[in-house]
C-alpha cells in the first residue's frame, strides 16, 4: 500500500463498519462500488482512503493471481479528512486555502462541492463560510462541469445566512452558475427572483451583487418576463431604475452598470430612463457621475431624434443635442476621471447638430443657441398685460437684445467651449482625450475641421510630449479636409526644433499630407526642413520622403520657385552644386516630384540638373519618379510600346523571370542550376534597385535558393557512390538541409503580407528539408533502433502537415507531399530502411511547386542609428561594473515588435548577450514603422587593450505561431499513428535582420 495523504468520508466509513460486523470474504475485497478505490480487509478498520490505492482481484480458480491498478486520488475524501482534522476556524481556513491552490478534475467537482456544503452547514465562523462560498464559485467555473446539480443547494444556503459578506459571496457564486447555464431560461428566472428578494438587504455589498446578477441574467426578451407572475417577472429596467436613488453611492453606481449590462446583452433601454440619468450627473460621487455619463451616451445613440423638453422653458430639443450639451458640461467636472470619459464620448456623437458642435469651440454662448422672442411676441405680451408705451421715453418699445439667458438657453452656459476647457485642462490625460475627440468629429465634418484647426495647432506647443505627438497624429488624419494658412504653418514648423525624434518624424509625416495655400508657405516649409536637416542629420531619409510628397501635392506652387531653388540665371552659368550635399538632394527631390505633374518645369532645368536627375533616378529610385524629359532617351520612362502605361516594367520583369524558371523541365540538371543561379542574381539586384518590389523580389529569390540547394543535394552522381565515399556527399546534403530550414523560417516570419497560399509552400519546402535530413542520418547511422524514432517523428510531421493544410492539398498535385500521402499506408508498415529509400525516390521525382505572389509583401528591416560605429574613441568603464550604451533603431514592417525584437551583443571572446527591450521602448511614428529607443548595459572583465563589440537586432520566432487551426478528419492510415509520439511543441529561434554595428569598448581594471 502506498502511504499518500489520507482522504475519506467519515460517515461513509461508519456506515461500512455497521454494515460489515465481520471480516469480508477475500472474493469481495475489490467489489465495493460505494468506495472510490478498493482496500484490503486487514486495513479497512484502521485506515482511510489513500491517494493511490491497490485493488486486489482474486479469482475462484486461481487465488494466487493478483492485479494492481493505480487510481486517481479522491479529492473529496482528502478534503473531508482535512476539514475533520481542523480544531479551530483558523485551521479550517488554512486547509481550504491549501486546497484552493490544487487543481480539481471535472469528475471530482461534484463530490468536493458536497463536502464543502456539508461543512458549510456545520461551520459557525463567518470567515470559513466566506471561503467555502468563494470555492463554490471557483469550482463552478471548472471547464466541462455543469453546475445545475448544485444550484438548489447554493440557493438554500442563502436562507439562514446572517453574514452580509457571505451573502454577497453566495450571490456571486449564483451569478457564476447562471452564466455557465446560458441556455436555461428557467434557471435564470429563478436566480433573478432570488436576487430580487435580497434587494432590500441593509448591506450595500449584497445589493450590489443582486443588481449585478439582475443585469447579467435578467430576461432580455419581453415574452419571458410575462410568463411568471413573480417579482422577477416585473420589468427588470424598473427594478434597476428604482435603485438609481439609493442612499449608498456604490449601489447607485451598480444600478447604472446593471442597466448598461442589459444594453450590452441586447435589451433596448426605455427612453424614460434618460431623465433619471440626467439627475445623476449632479451626484456627489464621481463613480456615479462617470457611470451616468456612459448611460446618457447610450441613450443618445438609441434615441437620437427623439424630442425632449428643456427644463424651465417651453422649448424642445433633439435628445442627441441635449445629451451632447450635458456631456459637454461634464468636461468641466471636478473629477479628472469624469472629464476624461466625457471628452472621449464627445468624439463618437457624430449625429449632433452643427451649431451645437461649433459651440464647443467658443466659451461665449452663441446667438443661434438662444431662443429670442420676436417684437410681435413682446408686443402681444405687453398688450395682454394692459401696458402700452407712453411715448415719453425714447425707444422704450424697441426690441431688446438683453434677455435672461439662463431661462431660454438651448444649451447650458457651463457646456459652452467644452473643447476649449478640455484642451486647457491641467491634466494631460484630459487634453489627450479632447484632442482625440476633436479628431473623430473633424473627420466627419469638414466645416468643423476648419474651425478647430487653430486649436489643434496651438496644442503643438503643449508641455507634454505625448500631447504634442497626439495633436500631430490627429492633424494628419484630418489633413484632407484642411488647408494651412501661413501663420498656422509657421506654428507647425516651429516644432521641427523639438529634441524628440518621434515628434520631428511625426511632423514630417504630417507635412507629407498637408495642403499649403501659397508658394511662400512652400518656401518656408523647405527652409525649415533644411534647417532641421542641418541640426539633425539623422532625419535625412524622413525629410527627403516629406519633400517628395510636398512636391507632388503642390506642383503649381513649386513651379515659380524653381529658378531660385536651383540658383539658375537667364544669362550666366552658375556653379554646379555638390551631389553629396543632402540639402541639395532634398531640393531636387522636391522639384522632380513636382515636375511629374507639371510638364513646363523641365524647361527651367540646367544641363547639370538633367545629369543629376539621371543619377538620383538610379540611386534613389523610391524618391525620384520617372519623368518624360524632352529629347533625352536616357532618362525617359523605359516603357516599351507593348506594355500598357499602367503596367510597371519591373513588376513584369519579376513575373517573366518566375515563368521562365517554372518551365525548366526540358533542361538538363546543369542547365536548371545555371538558370536558377542567374534568376536569383537578377531578383536580388531588382530588390536593390526597386524598393517597392524589394520584399517580393527577396522572398522569391529565397524560395528559388532553397530549391537550388535541394537540387544540388540530390544530384544522382553524388548518391551513387561507394559507402566509404559518403562523407563529402553527407556534409553537402546536411549543410543544404540546415540552410533550407533556416531560409524557410526567414520566409515565414520575416515578411508581412504572407498569405496561406505561401505558408503551405514554405512548410512543404521545410518538409522536404527534413526528409533530406532523415536520408543523410540514415546513411551515417549504424543500427536500426535509432532510425525507428526518427521515422516515426517524420511520419508525424507529414500527418500534421496534412491536417493543417487540408484545403490547399488539391493545388499541390504531383508534389512531394502529395506522393507521400499516396504512399502513406505503405510507409506506416515499412521498415526504416525502406522508408528512407521511398523518401529518396520521391524527393527526386516530385515536381517544383509554383510560388504564388501576394499583392503586397514587405520584408522586416531594421536600421541602427545609434551607436554609429564610426568613433575611434573607446567607451571606457571599470571592469565588474556596467556601462549604458544607447541604442536607437528604426524598424520597418515588423509585426508585434514588443514580443519579437531582441538586441544581441557579441563580445570578442565569443560571449553573447541577448537583451529583451521593454514595451515602453517602442514607438509607432507611422503605419508599418516602429522606433526602438533603449539602453543596453555592458559589463566584462578587464582587457589589456580596446576591442570591438558587435550590436545587432534579432527577430525572435516560434513555429507554433503560424500553425493552421483547420484540422482534417482522420484518414484510415492516420489511425495507426495514434501510438506515435506527438510532434515537437515548436521551434524557437532568432533571425538577424539588421547590419551589425561595431563599438569600441575598454573595460579598465579596478583601482585598489
Amino acid at each position: 500500500m502506498a502511504t499518500g495523504g489520507r482522504r475519506t468520508i467519515e460517515c461513509g466509513l461508519r456506515a461500512e463498519r455497521e454494515a460489515a460486523p465481520g471480516p469480508l470474504p477475500p472474493q469481495l475485497y475489490g467489489s465495493s462500488s460505494g468506495l472510490r478505490g478498493g482496500v484490503m480487509a486487514a486495513h479497512l478498520k484502521k485506515r482511510v482512503y489513500e491517494e493511490f490505492t491497490k485493488v486486489v482481484q482474486q479469482q475462484h480458480e486461481d487465488l494466487s493471481t493478483k492485479k494492481l491498478r493505480l487510481t486517481k486520488p479522491s479529492k473529496s475524501a482528502a478534503l473531508h479528512v482535512d476539514l475533520c482534522k481542523a480544531t479551530s476556524p483558523a485551521d479550517a481556513l488554512q486547509y481550504l486555502l491549501q486546497f484552493a491552490r490544487k487543481p480539481v478534475e471535472v469528475e471530482s467537482v461534484e463530490g468536493v462541492v458536497r463536502i464543502l456544503l456539508e461543512h458549510y452547514y456545520k461551520e459557525n465562523d463567518a470567515s470559513v463560510r466566506l471561503k467555502i462560498a468563494s470555492l463554490l464559485g471557483l469550482l463552478s467555473k471548472t471547464a466541462g462541469f455543469s453546475p445545475d446539480c448544485i444550484m438548489d443547494d447554493a440557493i438554500n444556503t442563502l436562507q439562514n445566512e446572517k453574514s452580509h459578506q457571505v451573502l454577497a459571496q453566495l450571490l456571486d457564486t449564483l451569478l457564476v452558475i447562471g452564466t455557465k447555464l446560458p441556455d436555461n431560461p428557467s434557471v435564470r428566472m429563478r436566480l433573478v427572483e432570488v436576487a430580487c428578494k435580497h434587494l432590500t438587504d441593509s448591506s450595500h455589498g449584497v445589493r450590489n451583487k443582486c443588481l449585478q446578477l439582475i443585469g447579467c441574467l435578467g430576461p432580455v426578451e419581453k415574452g419571458v418576463a410575462k410568463e411568471a407572475e413573480s417579482q422577477a417577472a416585473r420589468d427588470v429596467q424598473k427594478i434597476i431604475g428604482d435603485h438609481f436613488n439609493d442612499q449608498d453611492p456604490r449601489v447607485r453606481t451598480a444600478a447604472i452598470k446593471a442597466m448598461l449590462q442589459l444594453h450590452e446583452r441586447g435589451l433596448k433601454l426605455q427612453q424614460a430612463i434618460y431623465s433619471q440619468a440626467c439627475k445623476l450627473l449632479a451626484d456627489d460621487y464621481e463613480q456615479v457621475r462617470s457611470a451616468a455619463v456612459q448611460l446618457i451616451w447610450v441613450l443618445s445613440q438609441l434615441y437620437p431624434e427623439s424630442i425632449v423638453p428643456i427644463p424651465s422653458s417651453n422649448e424642445e430639443i433633439r435628445l442627441v443635442d441635449d445629451a451632447f450639451g450635458k456631456i459637454c458640461h461634464m468636461v468641466s467636472d471636478g473629477s479628472w476621471v469624469v472629464r476624461v470619459q466625457a471628452a472621449k464620448l464627445l468624439g463618437s456623437m457624430q449625429q449632433v447638430s452643427s451649431h451645437f458642435l461649433e459651440q464647443t469651440l467658443d466659451k461665449k454662448l452663441m446667438s443661434d443657441l438662444r431662443r429670442k422672442r420676436t417684437a410681435h411676441e413682446r408686443a402681444k405680451e405687453l398688450y395682454s398685460s394692459g401696458e402700452f408705451s407712453s411715448g415719453r421715453k425714447w425707444g422704450d418699445d424697441a426690441p431688446k437684445e438683453e434677455i435672461d439667458t439662463g431661462a431660454v438657453n438651448l444649451i447650458e452656459s457651463g457646456a459652452c467651449g467644452a473643447f476649449v476647457h478640455g484642451l486647457e485642462d491641467e491634466m494631460y490625460e484630459v487634453r489627450i482625450a479632447a484632442v482625440e475627440a476633436l479628431c473623430m468629429l473633424a473627420q466627419s465634418s469638414p466645416s468643423f475641421a476648419e474651425k478647430c484647426l487653430d486649436f489643434l495647432v496651438d496644442m503643438f506647443n503643449d508641455e507634454i510630449e505625448e500631447v504634442r505627438l497626439q495633436s500631430i497624429h490627429t492633424m494628419r488624419k484630418i489633413s484632407n479636409n484642411i488647408t494651412l494658412r501661413e501663420d498656422q504653418l509657421d506654428t507647425v514648423l516651429a516644432v521641427l526644433e523639438d529634441s524628440s525624434r518621434d515628434i520631428r518624424e511625426a511632423l514630417h509625416e504630417l507635412l507629407c499630407c498637408t495642403n499649403v495655400s501659397t508658394k511662400e508657405g512652400i518656401h518656408l516649409a523647405l527652409v525649415e526642413l533644411l534647417k532641421n536637416l542641418t541640426k539633425y542629420p539623422t532625419d535625412r531619409e524622413s525629410i527627403w520622403k516629406c519633400l517628395k510628397f510636398l512636391g507632388s501635392r503642390h506642383p503649381t506652387l513649386v513651379l515659380p520657385l524653381v529658378p531660385e531653388l536651383l540658383s539658375t540665371h537667364p544669362f550666366f552659368d552658375t556653379p554646379e552644386p555638390d551631389m553629396d550635399d543632402p540639402a541639395y538632394i532634398a531640393v531636387l527631390v522636391l522639384i522632380f516630384n513636382a515636375a511629374k505633374s507639371c510638364p513646363t518645369m523641365p524647361a527651367l532645368f540646367s544641363d547639370h540638373t538633367f545629369r543629376h536627375y539621371a543619377y538620383l533616378r538610379d540611386s534613389l529610385s523610391h524618391l525620384v519618379p520617372p519623368l518624360r524629359l524632352p529629347g533625352r532617351k536616357l532618362v525617359s520612362s523605359a516603357v516599351s510600346p507593348s506594355i500598357t502605361p499602367h503596367e510597371d516594367p519591373s513588376q513584369q520583369f519579376l513575373h517573366q523571370s518566375l515563368e521562365r524558371v517554372y518551365n525548366f523541365q526540358h533542361l538538363d540538371p546543369r542547365g536548371i542550376q545555371e538558370l536558377l543561379e542567374f534568376t536569383i542574381r537578377d531578383l536580388q539586384r531588382l530588390g536593390e534597385l526597386q524598393s517597392e518590389l524589394a520584399g517580393m523580389a527577396d522572398f522569391t529569390a529565397t524560395y528559388l535558393q532553397c530549391q537550388l540547394l535541394l537540387i544540388k543535394a540530390l544530384q544522382e552522381k553524388l548518391w551513387n557512390v561507394a559507402a566509404p565515399l559518403y562523407l563529402k556527399q553527407n556534409a553537402l546534403a546536411s549543410a543544404a538541409a540546415k540552410q533550407i530550414l533556416e531560409e524557410t523560417y526567414k520566409m515565414e516570419f520575416m515578411y508581412s503580407g504572407v498569405e496561406s497560399r505561401q505558408v503551405v509552400i514554405i512548410h512543404h519546402m521545410r518538409l522536404q528539408a527534413k526528409a533530406l535530413q532523415l536520408i543523410v542520418t540514415a546513411r551515417t547511422t549504424r543500427g536500426v533502433e535509432p532510425l525507428f524514432g526518427m521515422c516515426e517523428k517524420f511520419l508525424q510531421e507529414v500527418d500534421s502537415f496534412q491536417r493543417c493544410f487540408i484545403s490547399e492539398l488539391p493545388h499541390m498535385q504531383g508534389s512531394f507531399v502529395d506522393k507521400l500521402l499516396d504512399l502513406m499506408p505503405r510507409l506506416v508498415t515499412s521498415k526504416p530502411s525502406e522508408v528512407v529509400k521511398i523518401l529518396q525516390t520521391t524527393l527526386r521525382q516530385s515536381t517544383f511547386l509554383h510560388l504564388p505572389l501576394p499583392e503586397q509583401l514587405h520584408r522586416a528591416t531594421a536600421n541602427i542609428i545609434e551607436p554609429t560605429g564610426e568613433s575611434d574613441n573607446p567607451l571606457r568603464f571599470t571592469s565588474g561594473l556596467v556601462v549604458a550604451l544607447d541604442v536607437d533603431a528604426t524598424l520597418e514592417h515588423v509585426q508585434d515588435p514588443q514580443g519579437t525584437v531582441k538586441v544581441q551583443v557579441l563580445y570578442p571572446d565569443g560571449q553573447a548577450q541577448l537583451i529583451h527591450p521593454k514595451p515602453a521602448d517602442f514607438r509607432n511614428p507611422g503605419p508599418g514603422r516602429h522606433r526602438l529607443i533603449t539602453q543596453v548595459y555592458l559589463s566584462h572583465t578587464a582587457w589589456t587593450e580596446p576591442c570591438q563589440i558587435e550590436v545587432r537586432l534579432l527577430l525572435a520566432y516560434n513555429s507554433n505561431r503560424s500553425k493552421a487551426s483547420t484540422r482534417a478528419p482522420k484518414s484510415s492510415w492516420s489511425e495507426s499513428l495514434e501510438a506515435l509520439p506527438p510532434p515537437e511543441n515548436g521551434i524557437e529561434g532568432t533571425i538577424p535582420f539588421s547590419k551589425p554595428v561595431k563599438v569600441y569598448i575598454m573595460p579598465k581594471p579596478a583601482r585598489r
